[in-house]
């Protein structure tokens, strides 16, 4: 949903906290489904007014929507304006659902009786921990690197110094609650204690905001930042960079960035821990009559292997230390060269004449194909027992 917030509970953007709440109750009585069986439009519209409650009674909520509109909400993985809450209808509101009368009493007067649910700690805040995915190469990961990254995140705004105040007057007790955070109300026998919505239960309200920030203290902007990736590097490992996630609230620690890896698929290597493996065709005639072949290197050179008379498809072939780095060391893995022989094709005559030639001299032999031979005897065997 996209309306304007403001709109939707008929209230301007300068509106205190208790004209807010007062339009919203008279709203949410008139459509609520309760009141309005099988309207679909009165249902939808309970919708609206609870989305858009949920974010402007909510102080830092509403700052963010002030700043940021719709898309204070929708930043990914953040949560909120970088990690300052859910969306709408997050962090326990009403958002999203339909409720009943009880839901509406306990937004009016508290999560309860005897004390409820609470708002924000009242005091500086750890800033949240934050994620960035970064996919690097085959050779990066074997020979490590130093790469710059750009990511969004939510700063110490630096015209108030976090302190959200325009100007040194800072913050006052809250003169709704009198700084204790939260306020009694008296229901016939009943007295019941809820969060003071005007400071959401802080205590203490901003008299100037800032008017970079809207009295947050914080403002979204993208960061640079240098990561060093070490030799040996595995995929899905994580690089913790302390202090680079999103700032703290009042005075509070930044949270940490981890830098999550990927390693993309190589061409030629394939990896398993330290070890890397290849597979090389050759000619039927190399697997015939032995030979040697270069194959690359994952540090960029070369490494002979020497293929011996008779070699067989799937035989492998170990270069030791020429695999990959090991994480914090200076040693390296193995690289095993898988080869396959290749069947030649598009014989001409002249190629197919020889072929055939050379497989006459091989039967009269019987000793140059073990593996075949020996195979096809079996089988002769298992079907004279099956007539037996």
């Amino acid at each position: 949903m996209s309306k304007n917030y403001y709109d939707t509970l008929g209230v301007s953007k300068t509106a205190p906290a208790d004209e807010i709440k007062k339009a919203y109750r008279k709203l949410a009585m008139k459509y609520h489904p309760d009141q309005n069986k099988g309207d679909a439009t009165a249902e939808e519209k309970f919708k609206e007014l609870n989305e858009a409650y949920d974010v402007l009674k909510d102080p830092q909520k509403k700052a963010a929507y002030d700043q940021y509109g719709h898309d204070a909400f929708t930043q990914a993985g953040g949560g909120g304006a970088g990690g300052m809450g859910g969306g709408p209808g997050g962090m326990g509101g009403m958002g999203g659902g339909f409720g009943n009368f009880a839901d509406i009493f306990e937004d009016m007067f508290g999560g309860g009786m005897g004390g409820g649910g609470g708002g924000r700690a009242n005091g500086p805040m750890r800033g949240a921990d934050m994620q960035f995915q970064m996919d690097i190469t085959l050779e990066d990961a074997f020979k490590g690197k130093e790469s710059k990254i750009r990511v969004p995140s939510i700063e110490t705004c630096g015209s108030c110094k976090g302190s959200g105040s325009e100007d040194k007057g800072g913050s006052q007790d809250c003169p709704s609650c009198n700084g204790n955070g939260r306020v009694r109300a008296q229901q016939g026998f009943f007295t019941i204690e809820r969060t003071c919505p005007t400071c959401n239960g802080e205590g203490k309200i901003i008299k100037n905001p800032c008017k970079v920030c809207h009295g947050n203290g914080r403002v979204k902007k993208d960061k640079t930042l240098q990561v060093n990736i070490p030799a040996g590097i595995d995929q899905g490992r994580r690089i913790r960079l302390a202090g680079e996630g999103e700032a703290g609230y009042k005075g509070g620690p930044p949270g940490d960035l981890y830098v999550l890896i990927g390693v993309k698929s190589h061409k030629f290597f394939k990896r398993d821990g330290a070890n890397l493996y290849c597979r090389v065709p050759i000619k039927m005639t190399t697997a015939v009559m032995g030979s040697s072949l270069e194959v690359p290197t994952i540090d960029g050179g070369k490494s002979k292997v020497r293929i011996p008379e008779g070699t067989q498809t799937g035989q492998q072939f170990r270069l030791k230390g020429k695999g990959m780095t090991i994480l914090k060391s200076s040693n390296r893995g193995d690289m095993f060269i898988e080869v396959y022989v290749e069947t030649p094709v598009n014989l001409d005559k002249k190629q197919k004449k020889i072929v055939q030639e050379l497989d006459e001299t091989l039967q009269k032999s019987g000793k140059n194909n073990p593996e075949s031979d020996g195979f096809f005897t079996k089988v002769k065997d298992l079907w004279s027992d099956l007539k037996d």
